[in-house]
């Protein structure tokens, strides 16, 4: 199962639901993907078929949406 928890533009950000603990997102677009850490601070974890520029954007709709995400994240995995 992996759950959306939100959309922007061609981008999904979700969850895989039995993955590490760590509080992440995964990020899918046509181009490829990404793995964003949370906490302590949001990071990039781990990316595929995406440069540079599109991951800046990425971060910077990952920092943005942060409150939601934990919140999401603490909701879907009863944290």
């Amino acid at each position: 199962m992996s759950p959306t928890v939100f959309r922007h533009k061609n981008y999904r950000f979700y969850f895989f639901s039995r993955e590490e603990r760590r509080i992440h997102v995964h990020v899918m677009c046509p181009d490829g993907d990404a793995k964003f850490w949370i906490e302590p601070i949001v990071s990039l974890s781990q990316y595929s078929g995406l440069s540079q520029k599109k991951l800046k954007e990425l971060q910077n709709i990952v920092e943005g949406h942060k409150n939601e995400i934990i919140h999401s994240w603490k909701k879907h995995f009863k944290s």
